[in-house]
């Protein structure tokens, strides 16, 4: 199932069926973000994060998740404060922050790390899924084959739509990753320049 959205002033009916199948179904869905479309379920489903797993023929090694705000990344890392003044100043952004992890994170989305990556987006869409849900999301990119470059939600449902229970078309977003700054130790490391700024880490 595609839809369209608001890409700016996402409609409230429209986020509240992808929230719907999320919360009640378990469900997997294809979302934008302020880099890439990305696969997302809740982080407490686990049928549904090894369905993105299979989907993402990707042996069970981590994903990231998207939370709606500083308050909440809080409870599922180890934030010094360097790291939120940090934050405070880049998000939302197109950043995914490693930090070590909580408890509260499942086991599914860090196996055999200490680390967990989150992300809080620049996408009205992403965030206001977070929000209604209540809960952070899984974030990982959606790789269309044919455009490499471009993520068309029509190819995505082309190759995708059969495997995932909605997807929330924004239209077309030009692929540009996160940038990755790992911010778990005493200084900050950049593991990947993306489309986020990272001259503050050098």
């Amino acid at each position: 199932m595609l839809i369209e959205i608001n890409n700016q002033t996402p409609e409230y009916p429209k986020i509240k069926q992808a929230v719907d199948l999320i919360k009640n179904n378990c469900g997997v869905i294809v979302y934008p973000t302020d880099t890439i479309y990305g696969f997302g379920c809740d982080i407490f489903c686990k049928e549904a994060v090894n369905r993105i797993y299979k989907i993402k023929k990707k042996k069970p090694t981590g994903f990231s998740f998207i939370c709606p705000d500083l308050k909440e990344i809080s409870k599922y890392a180890i934030v010094s404060t360097y790291a939120y003044k940090t934050m405070k100043r880049l998000l939302p952004g197109p950043y995914t922050f490693i930090f070590k992890a909580t408890k509260l994170v499942p086991n599914e989305l860090i196996p055999n790390k200490k680390t967990v990556a989150i992300r809080i987006p620049d996408n009205p869409v992403c965030l206001e899924l977070v929000k209604q849900l209540g809960n952070p999301i899984v974030t990982t990119s959606v790789n269309v084959f044919k455009q490499p470059h471009f993520s068309d939600p029509l190819e995505i449902e082309k190759q995708f739509g059969d495997q995932v229970d909605l997807i929330i078309d924004a239209g077309t977003l030009i692929n540009e990753p996160s940038s990755v700054v790992d911010l778990s130790g005493d200084e900050p490391i950049v593991i990947r320049e993306g489309k986020g700024d990272v001259s503050l880490f050098e």
